[in-house]
C-alpha cells in the first residue's frame, strides 16, 4: 500500500507556500485528493491547460510562463502524486488522473481550454481527446506514447523506488533520460533545478504514476481523436522514442508533427522552437487566441 504523505514535496514550492506567496491555490477532487494549481496571464484570454511530466511539479513550465502569458490564462497543476498536490494511496489509474483535470475545469468553470501536456501529460492529454472532446480546444502532446509496455518493467520500477534508500538513484536516472549528456555533464543550473525537485519527490507519488503508464494502452483508441492536434517529439527521445509520436500522427486523424533535435524534456532543450511551433498552432483563426 502506498502511504499518503506530506503535500508539500516540492522544495521550491514548498519555501513559497509557506511564505504565502506562492500563487497556488487547491481543489479537493471526488476521491478527497487536494490538487494544487496555479492561474498566470489575463482573465479576459482563451485558458492554456501545462500538464507536468512525471517526476517533474508544474514548475517545469515556468521558462514558457512570460511568453506565454502574452497570449494566454495560464492553468498549471501539480499532477497528483507531485509538487503540492497530495500523494493518496494506492495505484493511480490515466482515467482518474484526466478526471482530476475535468474537476479543475468545473471547478474554475472553464467550459474549454486548449491542453499541452508533456510525457505523463501527454498521456493525460490524449485521455482527455478521447474520452472528453467537448472539453478541449486544440491539443498539443509533446514527448509521449500512447502506450509504453511491457508492464514487467514498470512493476520492476515501482518495487525498485518504494524499496531504495532515497532518491538519489532515481533522480540520476530520470535526468539521463531527459537531458543530452552534454548539459549533464557541463552541470547546467537548470539540470539541478530538476535534480531537486527528484531528489524532493515522494517515492509512493511516482510509484502511483509508473502504474499509470504500466496500465494504459491507447494505442487503438487514439483514433477517436477529433480535436486538432500537434504532436512534438525529441529526435534523440529514449523514453518516448520518436518512432512512437510518428505512429500518433498517423493514428490520430489530421495530426501534426514536429521533431525537434532534444531528448524528453523539449520545453527546457529547445526552448525557442518548442514555444514557436505552440504559439503557431494555438494561434490560428478560430482557435479563440
Amino acid at each position: 500500500m502506498f502511504a499518503h504523505a506530506d503535500t508539500q514535496s516540492d522544495p521550491v514550492a514548498s519555501k513559497s507556500v509557506a511564505s504565502g506567496d506562492s500563487g497556488l491555490s487547491f481543489i479537493t477532487t471526488g476521491d478527497n485528493t487536494r490538487i494544487a494549481y496555479r492561474l498566470d496571464g489575463p482573465d479576459d484570454k482563451p485558458v492554456l491547460v501545462l500538464s507536468n511530466s512525471i517526476g517533474t511539479t508544474m514548475r517545469m513550465w515556468d521558462r514558457q510562463i512570460p511568453e506565454l502569458t502574452k497570449h494566454f490564462r495560464v492553468l498549471r497543476y501539480d499532477t497528483r502524486g507531485h509538487g503540492a498536490s497530495d500523494v493518496p494511496a494506492g495505484a493511480y489509474s490515466i482515467g482518474r488522473l484526466g478526471r482530476d483535470v475535468i474537476e479543475l475545469l468545473n471547478k474554475l468553470e472553464v467550459e474549454r481550454a486548449h491542453f499541452l501536456g508533456l510525457s505523463l501529460g501527454g498521456f493525460i492529454g490524449q485521455w482527455l481527446g478521447i474520452h472528453a472532446p467537448e472539453r478541449i480546444d486544440r491539443l498539443i502532446l509533446s514527448n509521449t506514447a500512447p502506450y509504453l509496455g511491457p508492464a514487467e518493467q514498470w512493476d520492476e520500477a515501482i518495487s525498485s523506488i518504494l524499496q531504495a534508500e532515497d532518491m538519489q538513484e532515481t533522480a540520476n536516472m530520470f535526468l539521463h533520460n531527459w537531458f543530452p549528456a552534454q548539459m549533464l555533464e557541463n552541470g547546467t543550473p537548470v539540470v539541478e533545478e530538476f535534480r531537486s525537485t527528484l531528489l524532493a519527490m515522494n517515492p509512493e507519488g511516482l510509484a502511483g504514476n509508473f502504474a499509470v503508464v504500466r496500465d494504459t494502452d491507447m494505442r487503438r483508441t487514439i483514433t477517436l481523436i477529433d480535436r486538432p492536434t500537434l504532436i512534438i517529439a525529441g529526435e534523440h527521445d529514449t523514453v518516448t522514442a520518436a518512432s512512437y509520436s510518428e505512429a500518433m500522427a498517423t493514428a490520430i486523424p489530421n495530426a501534426q508533427i514536429l521533431v525537434l533535435p532534444a531528448v524528453h524534456l523539449s520545453n527546457i532543450e529547445r526552448p525557442a522552437e518548442f514555444m514557436k511551433a505552440v504559439l503557431e498552432f494555438l494561434q490560428v483563426p478560430g482557435a479563440g487566441a
